[in-house]
């Protein structure tokens, strides 16, 4: 088996997978339709034991923080997808639009692929954060108009949509240079954008959506937190306040990412 009693691992939102769909041959587990998710098909880890299959659990390395390895086994997975499916390579300009647990990440990932970042917010507080983990430019879209911003940069090779409004997205698209990529990641309960015909092909965008990376993503992310790469905004919640602590995250009030100590 992939993992032995006392090695450390992480549940990860993909429980399991089929194993033989085309999908699942070709690497892609995270599209089979016969999918199984931890906290929403199967139950998850919001308790003090939990069961998993531990052909899909992520084996986390000696000198990873357990507290660490919970927000990358979600958010971190999740968005170096999104840069890694985006194409962001060295010397391209990638713009992350929302800094929040998942942002910060994202950011993180693009810089480690040899990229500029360019962070946008409605926020100071999260862009101070942005600036803090080495974003080269910022934009408060309240006082801002970020493409305008974006564009007199040159215009982005690859834009990263983490911001739960449609207007984001929009906004996202429009700030591309021509050739460039939008990675749609959030999932804005207003579920509708507008997408122009015209600039989309005579500029030649590319958008794809992101869905949570693979088992050998998870391994990569752990691997380059091990390796001093990635730095996580977190902060620590007992399991009796998580309902509280869902509104915090919804009302915006959280930097980074909310973990439940269970040890406390």
């Amino acid at each position: 088996t992939r993992v032995s009693e006392g090695d450390r691992v992480a549940i990860p939102w993909l429980a399991s997978a089929c194993g033989s769909c085309e999908h699942c041959v070709a690497g892609w587990e995270t599209l089979c339709e016969s999918q199984e998710n931890s906290g929403y098909s199967v139950d998850g880890a919001y308790a003090e034991h939990a069961l998993a299959d531990s052909r899909y659990v992520g084996i986390v390395p000696d000198g990873v923080d357990p507290l660490e390895a919970a927000p990358l086994t979600c958010a971190g997975v999740t968005t170096y997808k999104a840069v890694k499916v985006s194409g962001t390579a060295p010397s391209d300009l990638v713009a992350v639009f929302g800094i929040g647990g998942l942002g910060h990440l994202a950011m993180q990932y693009a810089q480690v692929a040899g990229a500029t970042v360019v962070a946008v917010d409605l926020h100071d507080e999260k862009l101070d954060l942005a600036r803090r983990l080495g974003a080269a430019h910022t934009v408060n879209a309240r006082e801002q108009d970020p493409i305008e911003v974006i564009q007199d940069l040159g215009g982005a090779d690859q834009a990263i949509c983490l911001a739960v409004a449609p207007k984001a997205f929009e906004q996202a698209l429009a700030s591309l240079k021509r050739g460039g990529t939008l990675s749609m990641v959030a999932l804005p309960a207003d579920n509708h954008m507008t997408l122009p015909i015209f600039e989309t092909v005579l500029k030649g965008i590319t958008v794809r959506g992101s869905i949570v990376g693979t088992r050998n993503d998870l391994q990569e992310v752990f691997e380059l937190h091990a390796q001093g790469k990635t730095t996580v905004e977190y902060s620590t919640r007992d399991l009796a306040t998580v309902n509280e602590d869902f509104e915090s995250v919804e009302a915006g009030e959280v930097s980074g990412r909310l973990v439940f100590d269970l040890t406390s």
